[in-house]
């Protein structure tokens, strides 16, 4: 008996009841993904035309916990394989810490900060105290900005200056970019640890470094080498509670860095969404009876979602769906693999932050019941229960009615 939790960073399906206090009314990652194909647009990454076609997380019950997220009539549909839920965020952030945190138990209720200036975001004394620790010449940026885009602007400007270029968004985070080569990548990674402490005391949630290579000439592309550096829990998740029982727990991706590394036993990562799942399917060799493997699919969300690419969205949806039976296959009698996500990032929406949203549930190894709307903290009470560990969080497990349904 083991449990697998598979997170589709930012796959939001609209419907949250306060996405108003958020400028998110009307935002739906999935819905409007979904009307794009319905188009019959065509991209580079999804060639050809077509309905959304993602069949066996439809199986699992995603267009009927769309549906039920949004206040529609479920309907009909395919003969399901799962039970479903919509999942609600009780907490008051959309950023990916504290929807990971509330899905293991813990909401953000007292959220970081959050530095709200379009530019000159942070306050002077923060970067000179992180330069001054780091030995630095100072900071390009220092703004709200896309990373993809800040770096075409200034990373000339960084190769000359030697400056590392640093911004921020709507979410508590200060991003450092930096070239791979010219500024090096270990010493990217030194300067965000420097720099986590002394941003502890500005209470802001990540640290993250952003590597990138290449020239004036050819281009500047960020790497796969992005680490973050995030304030720990400031509460207890389902990971302590598996941690102090003794439990096994393999985190695939992002996850280790998301709860800085507390309660985790191992971590393993690859760089793109098809790695990813090849390297979790040979994970699940190594995980043992009792055990819980946690991943975190990024790419839909750092590519996809900020990169307001909904075909390129689409044909990842697609192309993880697809691996599905890849991954149904190894699981054993008594398993349960759960997918879901951490908030949304509607790809037709305007700017380019995380949206507030509704997240799907799609539980396969526990019956084939409709949940309805249900909180995101449900999820990691679920696991506790199904693996038999006693649970110090908020959530109310869902497994008690699944058997009272079916």
């Amino acid at each position: 008996m083991r449990a697998i939790l598979v997170i589709l960073d930012s796959f939001g399906i609209g419907g949250a009841p306060d996405a108003d206090k958020f400028g998110d009314a009307g935002a739906n990652t999935l819905g409007h993904i979904r009307a794009v194909c319905a188009t019959g647009g065509v991209s580079d990454e999804r060639p050809n035309a077509g309905p959304l076609n993602l069949p066996n997380m439809a199986a699992m019950g995603l267009y009927h916990a769309l549906a039920c997220a949004n206040d529609g009539d479920v309907g009909g549909g395919p003969d399901l394989q799962g039970s479903w839920a919509a999942a609600t965020e009780q907490g008051a952030g959309k950023d990916t810490p504290s929807g990971h945190w509330e899905i293991t138990g813990f909401p953000v209720t007292d959220p970081p900060a959050v530095f709200a200036n379009k530019t000159n975001s942070f306050p002077q004394d923060l970067l000179d105290q992180i330069a001054e620790a780091a030995d630095l010449p100072g900071f390009l940026g220092n703004k709200h900005a896309s990373g993809t885009a800040v770096v075409e602007d200034l990373a000339q400007d960084h190769l000359l200056t030697g400056k590392p270029i640093l911004y921020t968004s709507v979410d508590s985070v200060l991003q450092i970019a930096a070239h791979e080569e010219a500024f090096g990548l270990e010493r990217l990674l030194d300067l965000c640890r420097i720099a986590r402490p002394i941003c502890d005391a500005y209470n802001i949630g990540r640290v993250i470094a952003r590597p990138f290579t290449g020239d004036a000439a050819t281009g500047f592309t960020r790497t796969g080498n992005r680490r973050d550096f995030t304030m720990p829990p400031k509460g207890r998740t389902l990971l302590d509670d598996l941690h102090d029982t003794g439990r096994q727990v393999l985190a695939m991706g992002k996850i280790g860095d998301i709860y800085a590394h507390r309660g985790i036993t191992q971590t393993r990562k690859a760089h793109g969404n098809m790695a990813l799942f090849d390297l979790t399917l040979s994970a699940l060799d190594d995980l043992q009876e009792g055990g819980f493997l946690f991943a975190n699919f990024v790419d839909f969300d750092t590519i996809y979602g900020h990169g307001r690419d909904p075909l390129g969205y689409a044909a990842a949806l697609e192309a993880f769906d697809a691996r599905l039976p890849e991954l149904f296959a190894t699981l054993r009698v008594g398993d349960m693999l759960i997918l879901s996500a951490d908030h949304g990032n509607d790809p037709t929406w305007r700017g380019t932050d995380h949206t507030r949203e509704r997240v799907p549930v799609l539980i396969r190894g526990a019956g084939t019941t409709g949940l309805g709307v249900r909180n995101m903290a449900d999820i990691g009470a679920s696991i506790a229960v199904h693996l038999g560990v006693p649970s110090t969080g908020t959530g109310q497990s869902f497994l008690s009615d699944i058997e009272r349904l079916t």
